[in-house]
């Protein structure tokens, strides 16, 4: 006998014999855990969301004051006027 074959004899005598009993209060303790998974995952969703909003208003604001697209003036030489 291999070894497959020693471990799935193994699993269907443990499947065949008696189940052990369950808590009552297993399916409650479950659902709880369950919705306070939920809610911590609405909870942190929100906070990513509004981490995600501020970035983007700081980012805003930052392009509004500095202006990254308008070149900056040369101050290598004055300019040439009266040519």
């Amino acid at each position: 006998m291999s070894l497959p074959d020693r471990k799935q004899d193994e699993v269907r005598r443990m499947l065949e014999g008696t189940h052990p009993p369950v808590p009552a209060e297993l399916a409650m303790r479950a659902a709880e855990r369950g919705s306070r998974m939920l809610r911590r995952r609405a909870v942190a969703r929100r906070v990513m969301w509004l981490l995600l909003v501020v970035a983007v208003v700081a980012f805003l604001v930052w392009a509004s004051v500095e202006q990254p697209w308008v070149v900056p003036p040369s101050d290598v030489a004055p300019p040439l006027e009266g040519w």
